[in-house]
Protein backbone atom coordinates (compact mmCIF):
# COMPACT_ATOMS: atom_id res chain seq x y z
CA UNK A 1 0.00 0.00 0.00
CA UNK A 2 1.26 3.46 -0.98
CA UNK A 3 1.66 5.62 2.05
CA UNK A 4 0.58 9.26 2.15
CA UNK A 5 4.20 10.34 2.29
CA UNK A 6 4.97 8.35 -0.85
CA UNK A 7 1.94 9.85 -2.60
CA UNK A 8 3.17 13.34 -1.79
CA UNK A 9 6.63 12.46 -3.10
CA UNK A 10 5.16 11.17 -6.38
CA UNK A 11 3.04 14.31 -6.74
CA UNK A 12 6.09 16.46 -6.14
CA UNK A 13 8.11 14.56 -8.75
CA UNK A 14 5.27 14.91 -11.30
CA UNK A 15 4.93 18.65 -10.55
CA UNK A 16 8.68 19.21 -10.86
CA UNK A 17 8.76 17.22 -14.11
CA UNK A 18 5.86 19.23 -15.60
CA UNK A 19 7.49 22.50 -14.52
CA UNK A 20 10.82 21.41 -16.04
CA UNK A 21 9.08 20.51 -19.33
CA UNK A 22 7.28 23.86 -19.39
CA UNK A 23 10.51 25.76 -18.73
CA UNK A 24 12.28 23.69 -21.39
CA UNK A 25 9.53 24.50 -23.88
CA UNK A 26 9.77 28.21 -23.07
CA UNK A 27 13.57 28.11 -23.41
CA UNK A 28 13.35 26.34 -26.78
CA UNK A 29 10.77 28.90 -27.98
CA UNK A 30 13.01 31.78 -26.85
CA UNK A 31 16.08 30.32 -28.54
CA UNK A 32 14.10 29.70 -31.72
CA UNK A 33 12.84 33.29 -31.67
CA UNK A 34 16.37 34.61 -31.19
CA UNK A 35 17.53 32.60 -34.21
CA UNK A 36 14.52 32.94 -36.52
CA UNK A 37 12.77 36.07 -35.23
CA UNK A 38 9.36 36.97 -36.64
CA UNK A 39 8.49 34.43 -39.33
CA UNK A 40 5.05 35.67 -40.39
CA UNK A 41 5.18 39.46 -40.51
CA UNK A 42 2.40 41.19 -42.49
CA UNK A 43 5.09 42.99 -44.53
CA UNK A 44 8.42 41.40 -45.43
CA UNK A 45 11.81 42.53 -46.69
CA UNK A 46 11.72 40.42 -49.85
CA UNK A 47 14.74 41.63 -51.83
CA UNK A 48 17.84 43.81 -51.64
CA UNK A 49 19.46 45.08 -54.83
CA UNK A 50 22.89 46.73 -54.70
CA UNK A 51 24.39 48.54 -57.70
CA UNK A 52 28.04 49.55 -57.49
CA UNK A 53 29.34 52.22 -59.87
CA UNK A 54 32.29 54.59 -60.27
CA UNK A 55 32.04 58.14 -61.54
CA UNK A 56 34.13 61.22 -61.92
CA UNK A 57 32.75 64.50 -60.59
CA UNK A 58 34.16 67.69 -62.04
CA UNK A 59 35.99 69.78 -59.46
CA UNK A 60 35.12 73.41 -58.90
CA UNK A 61 38.77 74.39 -59.15
CA UNK A 62 40.04 75.86 -62.39
CA UNK A 63 42.37 73.58 -64.28
CA UNK A 64 44.47 73.79 -67.42
CA UNK A 65 43.70 70.17 -68.21
CA UNK A 66 40.64 69.15 -70.22
CA UNK A 67 39.54 66.67 -67.56
CA UNK A 68 39.70 67.29 -63.83
CA UNK A 69 37.65 64.80 -61.81
CA UNK A 70 37.29 63.70 -58.21
CA UNK A 71 36.60 59.96 -58.23
CA UNK A 72 33.59 58.51 -56.34
CA UNK A 73 32.67 54.87 -55.85
CA UNK A 74 28.93 54.61 -55.21
CA UNK A 75 26.82 51.78 -53.80
CA UNK A 76 23.09 52.27 -54.35
CA UNK A 77 20.99 50.00 -52.14
CA UNK A 78 17.35 49.23 -52.91
CA UNK A 79 15.24 47.56 -50.20
CA UNK A 80 12.01 45.95 -51.45
CA UNK A 81 9.15 45.43 -48.98
CA UNK A 82 6.16 43.31 -49.98
CA UNK A 83 2.91 42.28 -48.39
CA UNK A 84 3.04 38.77 -46.94
CA UNK A 85 0.66 36.65 -49.06
CA UNK A 86 0.23 34.24 -46.13
CA UNK A 87 -0.70 36.95 -43.64
CA UNK A 88 -2.64 39.66 -45.46
CA UNK A 89 -4.28 42.11 -43.08
CA UNK A 90 -6.20 44.75 -44.99
CA UNK A 91 -6.48 46.97 -41.92
CA UNK A 92 -2.71 46.96 -41.27
CA UNK A 93 -0.63 49.34 -43.37
CA UNK A 94 2.99 50.46 -43.49
CA UNK A 95 3.37 53.57 -41.36
CA UNK A 96 7.07 54.13 -41.97
CA UNK A 97 10.38 52.46 -42.81
CA UNK A 98 13.56 53.68 -41.14
CA UNK A 99 17.26 53.04 -41.75
CA UNK A 100 19.11 54.07 -38.61
CA UNK A 101 22.22 53.45 -36.50
CA UNK A 102 24.41 53.36 -39.60
CA UNK A 103 27.89 52.14 -38.70
CA UNK A 104 30.89 51.91 -41.03
CA UNK A 105 32.91 48.83 -40.15
CA UNK A 106 36.39 48.13 -41.54
CA UNK A 107 36.71 51.53 -43.21
CA UNK A 108 38.35 51.57 -46.67
CA UNK A 109 42.06 52.16 -47.02
CA UNK A 110 41.31 55.00 -49.42
CA UNK A 111 38.42 57.42 -49.39
CA UNK A 112 35.72 58.49 -46.93
CA UNK A 113 32.25 56.96 -46.72
CA UNK A 114 29.27 59.29 -46.83
CA UNK A 115 25.61 58.28 -46.81
CA UNK A 116 23.11 60.05 -49.06
CA UNK A 117 19.34 60.08 -49.42
CA UNK A 118 17.70 60.47 -52.84
CA UNK A 119 17.66 63.99 -54.23
CA UNK A 120 14.36 65.82 -53.69
CA UNK A 121 15.14 68.31 -56.46
CA UNK A 122 14.74 67.83 -60.20
CA UNK A 123 17.53 66.08 -62.06
CA UNK A 124 19.83 63.33 -60.78
CA UNK A 125 18.60 60.70 -58.34
CA UNK A 126 21.51 61.56 -56.03
CA UNK A 127 23.58 64.72 -55.68
CA UNK A 128 26.67 65.31 -53.54
CA UNK A 129 25.12 68.08 -51.51
CA UNK A 130 25.33 68.29 -47.73
CA UNK A 131 21.57 68.82 -47.45
CA UNK A 132 21.08 65.23 -48.68
CA UNK A 133 23.54 63.62 -46.28
CA UNK A 134 21.99 61.08 -43.89
CA UNK A 135 22.92 61.88 -40.32
CA UNK A 136 21.12 59.86 -37.63
CA UNK A 137 18.52 58.08 -39.73
CA UNK A 138 16.67 57.99 -43.04
CA UNK A 139 12.90 57.68 -42.76
CA UNK A 140 10.35 56.91 -45.46
CA UNK A 141 6.72 57.67 -44.65
CA UNK A 142 3.85 55.40 -45.71
CA UNK A 143 1.90 56.83 -48.63
CA UNK A 144 -0.37 55.81 -51.48
CA UNK A 145 2.68 54.80 -53.54
CA UNK A 146 6.48 54.80 -53.37
CA UNK A 147 8.24 58.05 -54.27
CA UNK A 148 11.93 58.05 -53.38
CA UNK A 149 12.47 61.76 -54.01
CA UNK A 150 9.75 62.56 -51.44
CA UNK A 151 10.95 59.81 -49.09
CA UNK A 152 7.65 57.93 -49.36
CA UNK A 153 6.90 54.19 -49.51
CA UNK A 154 3.63 52.58 -50.53
CA UNK A 155 1.48 51.76 -47.51
CA UNK A 156 1.03 48.24 -48.88
CA UNK A 157 4.62 47.76 -50.00
CA UNK A 158 7.27 49.37 -52.14
CA UNK A 159 10.94 50.23 -52.05
CA UNK A 160 13.32 52.48 -50.14
CA UNK A 161 16.71 53.67 -51.40
CA UNK A 162 19.96 54.80 -49.87
CA UNK A 163 23.48 55.44 -51.21
CA UNK A 164 26.81 54.67 -49.56
CA UNK A 165 29.37 56.77 -51.41
CA UNK A 166 33.15 56.55 -51.11
CA UNK A 167 34.45 60.03 -51.85
CA UNK A 168 37.98 61.33 -51.77
CA UNK A 169 39.43 58.22 -53.42
CA UNK A 170 41.56 60.35 -55.69
CA UNK A 171 41.67 62.94 -58.43
CA UNK A 172 42.21 62.43 -62.14
CA UNK A 173 43.40 65.11 -64.54
CA UNK A 174 44.24 64.63 -68.20
CA UNK A 175 44.51 66.28 -71.59
CA UNK A 176 45.08 63.02 -73.42
CA UNK A 177 41.67 61.32 -73.12
CA UNK A 178 39.27 62.15 -75.93
CA UNK A 179 36.37 61.00 -73.75
CA UNK A 180 35.82 59.72 -70.22
CA UNK A 181 33.82 56.60 -69.45
CA UNK A 182 32.33 56.67 -65.98
CA UNK A 183 33.00 53.17 -64.66
CA UNK A 184 35.77 51.27 -62.88
CA UNK A 185 38.28 52.26 -65.57
CA UNK A 186 38.56 55.51 -63.63
CA UNK A 187 39.97 53.56 -60.68
CA UNK A 188 42.61 52.08 -62.96
CA UNK A 189 43.55 55.55 -64.16
CA UNK A 190 44.38 56.64 -60.62
CA UNK A 191 45.84 53.21 -59.75
CA UNK A 192 43.39 52.29 -56.99
CA UNK A 193 42.60 48.60 -56.46
CA UNK A 194 39.29 47.09 -55.37
CA UNK A 195 40.89 45.86 -52.13
CA UNK A 196 41.71 49.45 -51.16
CA UNK A 197 38.09 50.65 -51.31
CA UNK A 198 36.32 47.73 -49.64
CA UNK A 199 34.34 48.41 -46.47
CA UNK A 200 31.52 47.00 -44.35
CA UNK A 201 28.41 48.80 -43.16
CA UNK A 202 25.69 47.82 -40.70
CA UNK A 203 22.37 49.49 -39.98
CA UNK A 204 19.08 48.92 -38.21
CA UNK A 205 16.19 48.39 -40.62
CA UNK A 206 12.81 49.17 -39.03
CA UNK A 207 9.40 48.45 -40.52
CA UNK A 208 6.60 50.12 -38.56
CA UNK A 209 3.00 49.28 -39.37
CA UNK A 210 -0.17 50.78 -37.95
CA UNK A 211 -0.19 47.93 -35.40
CA UNK A 212 3.40 46.87 -34.70
CA UNK A 213 7.09 47.64 -35.20
CA UNK A 214 9.77 45.22 -36.40
CA UNK A 215 13.53 45.70 -36.42
CA UNK A 216 16.51 43.83 -37.87
CA UNK A 217 20.22 44.48 -38.34
CA UNK A 218 21.41 44.53 -41.94
CA UNK A 219 25.11 44.00 -42.70
CA UNK A 220 26.58 44.74 -46.14
CA UNK A 221 30.02 44.20 -47.65
CA UNK A 222 30.67 46.89 -50.26
CA UNK A 223 31.32 47.12 -53.12
CA UNK A 224 29.66 43.77 -53.83
CA UNK A 225 31.78 42.84 -56.86
CA UNK A 226 35.38 43.06 -57.98
CA UNK A 227 35.92 46.40 -59.65
CA UNK A 228 39.40 45.31 -60.69
CA UNK A 229 37.65 43.09 -63.25
CA UNK A 230 34.10 44.46 -63.60
CA UNK A 231 33.16 47.86 -64.99
CA UNK A 232 30.26 48.07 -62.51
CA UNK A 233 28.84 45.55 -60.06
CA UNK A 234 25.33 44.32 -59.32
CA UNK A 235 23.88 41.88 -56.83
CA UNK A 236 20.32 40.80 -56.05
CA UNK A 237 19.74 39.22 -52.65
CA UNK A 238 16.50 37.31 -52.05
CA UNK A 239 17.60 34.93 -49.28
CA UNK A 240 16.88 36.84 -46.08
CA UNK A 241 17.69 34.11 -43.54
CA UNK A 242 20.57 36.15 -42.15
CA UNK A 243 18.31 39.18 -41.54
CA UNK A 244 16.30 38.47 -38.40
CA UNK A 245 13.37 40.75 -37.60
CA UNK A 246 12.08 41.05 -34.05
CA UNK A 247 9.09 42.87 -32.67
CA UNK A 248 9.97 46.03 -30.74
CA UNK A 249 7.84 48.34 -28.60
Amino acid sequence: MITEKRKETIKLIIAVTILALVLLGVAIAMIKYEVEGETNMPYQLSKIVIIGTVEGVETSEKSKEKWNFDIYQNNDVYFYIDQNANNIKEDELIKSVKISNIQIKNAPQKGTIKTYMPNSEAGRLYTYDEQFLVEEKLEYKGSSSSNSSNLEIGSKGGQVLIRFSNSGIGNYTSDKDKEIVHNSTLLKKIKVANEEIKFDVTCDFIIETTKAKYQAEVALELPTGNLDEEENCYIEKTDMKDIVFKRVK
